[in-house]
């Protein structure tokens, strides 16, 4: 399989699972085996596939690395950069997809000239701040180094949410993609993505959240940071267990949450993933047939599972159908366009 074949496939995965799962989405199980009998919907609907604010954002995030290559993806500039894209997003008349409260308020605020560190909201950990954060996990095609992708990764979430597991919850998010780029086999990405977490206690990116910690109840960046880090690692324990005795047929969301909050919309898409590794198409059914917020896990879902098959294995007619296809497809050539795989830092 091609680079340009996992890059593909992890955007228009992101996208289609984002389209896929906006239908079954403030729906339970029953609701969605009541209108999609007997086992809830096979593919997505419509022409095009409607996507929602998650691959919205999710492509403003990549205009904005895009845009802020030239200056090796500075703080200051990819956040310029983010603010104005976050801005036209929310004013754009297709911003109409049940969009994420946090997000709207912030950016609301953002419009109104309010520095990034009071229009965020501290105590939020909702999906919004790792549903889009796909094109971030790319930049290791481009050879940027863990710690790098780490970095953007929670600065594009505390922009808008700065709960401290929002925060590793968008990088653990990134790097998902970041491994699977690097051909880490699913046998192996759950430990690999734990020692990871593990490892990242006791790091905060001071150049990018400046003193975003500094409120009750913490009393050091390190100790804010670290709670964020034991969420995650408790999340990835979850999906471990389960995948001990995994239940193809079991709601997804039993294992690793609704996916209302950060944390919770990764372990579910991870587990949706890792339940049909070889297969996006199986993976994406079982994330939007959940009881949850289930485009943002399906969205996450597809992307894992694009990147780690690639492009082809998603179904041909999923891939021209999906809204944004020429925004994708020019994400893809700016990813595709500039890798060296004999030199990845």
């Amino acid at each position: 399989m091609t680079l340009n074949e996992k890059i593909s496939g992890c955007l228009f995965g992101m996208a289609i699972g984002d389209g896929f799962g906006r239908e079954t989405e403030f729906l339970n199980i029953s609701e969605i085996i009541t209108k999609w009998p007997p086992n809830g919907p096979k593919a997505p609907e419509g022409t095009p596939i409607l996507v929602t604010d998650d691959t919205q954002m999710g492509l403003a995030v990549g205009e904005s690395l895009i845009e802020s290559k030239h200056e090796n993806f500075s703080c200051k500039l990819f956040g310029k950069t983010l603010i104005q894209k976050f801005i036209l997003w929310y004013n754009d008349p297709r911003n109409n997809r049940a969009p994420g409260m946090t997000c709207l308020r912030a950016c609301e605020r953002l419009e109104k000239g309010i520095p990034w560190e009071k229009a965020t909201y501290r105590d939020s950990k909702g999906c919004g701040a790792n549903m889009r954060v796909i094109p971030v996990g790319l930049l290791r095609s481009l050879n940027l180094s863990y710690e790098k992708i780490g970095a953007l990764s929670q600065f594009q979430s505390v922009i808008t949410h700065a709960h401290p597991t929002a925060l590793t919850a968008s990088e653990i998010t990134a790097i998902t993609v970041s491994f699977i780029i690097d051909g880490i086999s699913s046998d192996n990405l759950l430990n690999k993505l734990l020692n990871y977490a593990k490892s990242q206690k006791g790091v905060y990116h001071k150049e990018y959240l400046n003193n975003i910690w500094d409120r009750p109840p913490f009393n050091s960046s390190l100790e804010f940071i670290d709670s964020g880090w034991e969420q995650i690692i408790e999340r990835l324990n979850r999906v471990k267990n389960g995948l001990l005795e995994p239940d193809t047929e079991k709601n997804p969301c039993l294992i690793g949450g609704e996916g209302w909050t950060a944390e919770e919309s990764f372990a579910t898409a991870l587990y949706c993933f890792l339940l049909f590794p070889d297969n996006p198409k199986r993976a994406m059914q079982r994330a939007v047939l959940s009881s949850g917020d289930s485009d943002s896990i399906a969205c996450l879902t597809g992307a894992f599972s694009g990147a780690y098959c690639g492009i082809n294995s998603i179904p041909n007619d999923w891939v021209q159908r999906i809204e944004y296809k020429s925004d994708l497809n020019k994400l893809v050539q700016f990813y595709s366009n500039e890798y060296t795989p004999d030199n990845k830092t």
